[in-house]
């Protein structure tokens, strides 16, 4: 089977990660190689793949600098199954939490998501030709049902020649004739002319219960899939009164979901994680303390141990079937602010080679964050507002303030990176978020001054420890 793997070379790679990430070039170039390399051994014969390891990252740097944004556009290039967990919600077999193969059932969940959508889409301009002809059929016979007719009376024979009898006004349509209505009535569906037109349906209601369980096994969820034929709780199906611009909706994601064949897509799904499937482990500097024998650090060399036969390469049973982790590539992620990298131990080092070190952001980093990527925080304040009607502008001089403020309160508090920029811009602009719809101003620029009066004071506060942004 041929995966989806983007064919993009490592500088490719590193150009489409700028669009949404300032600075951080190592680790940009790191993982655009290890994509780079999983597009590389899938060119290789079979027989030949299942020698070729992923190198594991190992992403040390402060909170809020790219890591976790790295890792998510980096498997959306690639349409790869990601997931992100964290590794101070594990611990080790024996305590209560979270198993730490759960992660690879997430993954998998994720990947037949992301199978599901993409065969979906593949089908739905066919979905949405059948869920239209089930809605003519449907409002054609509302409107033949509603229409006034005359009531059928019973006929006598006319003469002793004929002696069957027949009823007056009963008639069979002719072919022609409702082909062409229905032709008709399809345009003016198209045209939204039959939008308030109630229709009754009947929907399918899933009637299965959901367990939340703790085993030795690690199953924390079990439930009963419904697309299951041998499902002991079947669905029922409800009718239901909507119009049929509601119809035109729910019936193309039922018809959709119809065509699909849900065993290939868990197939699919399966190998799809097993073979491009990335796993974000973050806070891995969370469990790589000393233990101190007691306390809620028992367990923390006994997660790292638990954490490497996945790493390494296992297989887990998932509800899907059982998925091999020997080809995912693992991510993990720590600020390492008090442990080191060296604290873990030696074996999980081992495998996670690659070592890459973000940079702490700066004054000029904050500025280029909120007007360079893709995603500026800038760009989405304005797009929110002008849906009320409101266009908002932002000087150089402003983003050099707010870029200033950042870096003073992160500087005197605590350093949280970008995310400081979102507490600043959501300060600054309250009043206009909370007045926009009743506002008369509708043109408003932010200067180097308008941002002073507004956060000079919360910054002065922020920094004597009456924390307010």
């Amino acid at each position: 089977m041929s995966l989806p793997i983007e064919e993009l070379t490592p500088r490719q790679i590193v150009a489409e990660l700028d669009k949404y990430i300032v600075g951080q070039a190592d680790a940009k170039r790191s993982v655009a190689v290890a994509l780079r390399n999983r597009y590389r051994r899938l060119r290789l014969p079979l027989e030949e793949r299942e020698d070729i390891m992923p190198k594991n990252i190992l992403m040390i740097g402060p909170t809020g600098v790219g890591k976790t944004e790295i890792a998510r556009r980096l498997a959306q290039l690639a349409r790869a199954p990601f997931v992100k967990v964290e590794a101070t919600k594990f611990t080790e077999v024996g305590y209560v939490g979270r198993d730490v193969e759960s992660m690879v059932r997430e993954l998998a969940a994720a990947s037949v998501r992301l199978v599901e959508r993409e065969k979906m889409e593949e089908i739905w301009p066919e979905a949405q030709r059948r869920a239209l002809e089930r809605i003519v059929e449907m409002v054609d016979e509302e409107i033949q049902r509603n229409q006034p007719s005359d009531e059928n009376e019973f006929s006598e024979p006319e003469s002793d020649e004929d002696s069957t009898p027949f009823y007056v006004g009963f008639h069979v349509e002719d072919s022609d004739v409702r082909v062409a209505r229905r032709a008709a009535l399809q345009q003016e569906i198209l045209e939204d002319k039959h939008n308030d037109l109630i229709l009754e349906i009947y929907v399918e209601e899933s009637s299965n219960p959901f367990f939340q369980v703790f085993t030795p096994g690690g199953m924390e969820e079990m439930g009963i899939d419904t697309n299951q034929l041998a499902s002991p709780f079947p669905s029922k199906h409800v009718a239901r009164r909507i119009t049929v611009a509601e119809a035109r909706e729910s019936m193309v994601e039922d018809e959709a979901k119809k065509m699909v064949d849900k065993s290939a897509i868990q197939r699919e799904a399966i190998t799809r994680a097993e073979q491009t499937g990335i796993i974000f482990i973050d806070e891995i500097d969370k469990v790589a303390g000393k233990n101190g024998g007691s306390g809620p650090d028992v367990s923390r060399e006994g997660v790292q141990r638990d954490l490497l036969p996945i790493i390494e390469g296992s297989t887990v049973a998932t509800k899907f079937g059982p998925c091999r982790t020997d080809h995912v590539l693992f991510i993990a992620a720590g600020a390492f602010h008090i442990s080191k990298p060296s604290d873990l131990i030696p074996e999980l080092q081992g495998r996670l080679p690659i070592r890459v070190q973000l940079d702490s952001l700066h004054e000029a980093d904050f500025k280029r964050i909120l007007f360079e990527p893709k995603n500026a925080l800038t760009r989405q304040y304005a797009r929110l507002l002008e849906m009320e009607g409101v266009t908002i502008t932002f000087g150089d001089d402003a983003l050099d303030r707010i870029a200033q403020y950042a870096t003073e309160v992160n500087a005197k508090t605590e350093n949280i990176g970008a995310r400081r920029l979102h507490t600043i811009m959501e300060r600054l602009l309250e009043d206009v978020l909370y007045e926009a719809p009743e506002i008369t101003r509708k043109q408003i620029h932010y200067s180097s001054e308008t941002v002073t009066d507004r956060l000079a004071n919360l910054v002065k506060d922020s920094t004597r420890n009456n924390i307010v942004l």
